[in-house]
């Protein structure tokens, strides 16, 4: 049995977390940072680097001290090393180099987007290679064949803005508060989602990619008209999303006939009528639909660990060069699309 300590900084959640080979999560603890970002409507990197600096050191004796392990008992170390908020990043990545340079252990340097994909299979063990994956967060939204440990191949990416994003900024202009998503889905309870005409873009177009940007500037639009409560405008831009994503997945299931799974993972993947409506186009398709609790589906060092286990169960341990990336894509070697620049 190995044991990892996985930690994660890409982006507000300062994370730490020890998980074994066999999916059992010694310990996991996360500190947000939402009362620190708050004012600001949205996260401010250069202060969520200097609160990862404050907490990270505290959070890893917390969390060795609950599972009752010292370092030196640990098998690897990982940490996730892009791509995220740069600043973060690092401070995860150099904290983690010195504990394995200190302790004698390997480094697993994990890519975030990695952790996220792999994450079902860590409450989900029937889950088998390949699945078809929608990841779905605050800075990505992309559909992933994932046939192993590794091989991902991206059938579709955001062309501007990812869904998470787009739910932030509609929060931001409703007055929601922050963080985002949350916020949008408790004020959409109480709305009527037929109440406002917004656009579901790429719908049903032969491109397989996603589009938010025009569905956040409809709703300032909405806004602004003045004709419409909050609640009803929530309603309705959270429809919208569930449309264009159940749309595109379903484009995209057409594609890859093998896959063995319907896969969400990511922030977004908490929302409760995203999970909904994946659950029934699963259904149709005749195939199990497979997410990860919604404490897993958030940023998390569980399944930094988690992911840092099955590399290094494989032999994929790096070096204490491993730089730290901002960017980082699954798929490398995927074309480029029209608009999404560095975000493909």
């Amino acid at each position: 049995m190995s044991l990892i300590l996985g930690i994660e900084s890409s982006c507000d959640e300062t994370a730490v977390a020890l998980v074994t080979d066999d999916r059992r999560i010694l310990a996991s603890r996360v500190a947000g940072q939402e009362a620190a970002h708050s004012p600001f409507g949205g996260v401010v990197p250069e202060i969520a680097a200097r609160a990862h600096v404050e907490i990270l050191p505290g959070l890893i004796e917390a969390t060795l001290a609950e599972a009752g392990v010292a370092l030196s008992e640990v098998d690897a170390v990982a940490a996730t090393a892009g791509p995220g908020l740069i600043g973060g990043v690092m401070v995860g990545l150099v904290t983690a180099k010195g504990l394995a340079l200190a302790a004698g252990k390997p480094l697993v340097a994990i890519n975030h987007l990695e952790g996220h994909a792999l994450s079902p299979m860590l409450t989900a063990p029937d889950l088998a290679f390949p699945y078809l994956l929608l990841l779905v967060s605050g800075g990505h939204c992309q559909l992933l064949f994932v046939e192993g440990l590794g091989r991902y191949r991206r059938l579709a990416t955001t062309i501007d803005d990812a869904a998470g994003e787009a739910f932030d900024k509609t929060a931001k202009l409703l007055g929601l508060g922050f963080p985002g998503g949350p916020a949008v889905e408790r004020a959409a309870a109480t709305g009527d989602a037929k109440a406002v005409p917004l656009p579901r873009p790429l719908l049903g177009s032969p491109e397989p990619h996603f589009s938010f940007a025009g569905l956040k500037s409809a709703v300032l639009r909405a806004r602004e008209s003045g004709h419409y409560r909050a609640e009803d405008i929530a309603a309705s831009f959270q429809q919208a999303v569930v449309d264009c994503l159940v749309d595109r997945t379903a484009r995209a299931l057409s594609a890859v006939p093998e896959a063995t799974a319907l896969v969400v993972a990511g922030g977004v993947a908490a929302n409760t009528a995203v999970r909904g409506a994946l659950t029934g186009l699963a259904q149709r398709h005749g195939l199990p639909f497979v997410a990860p609790p919604l404490w897993l589906c958030t940023d998390n060092a569980a399944m930094i660990a988690w992911a840092g286990a099955l590399r290094f169960e494989a032999g994929l341990v790096d070096g204490l060069e491993a730089p730290a990336r901002a960017r980082w894509p699954l798929d490398p070697d995927a074309e480029r699309v029209r608009g999404a620049g560095v975000k493909a």
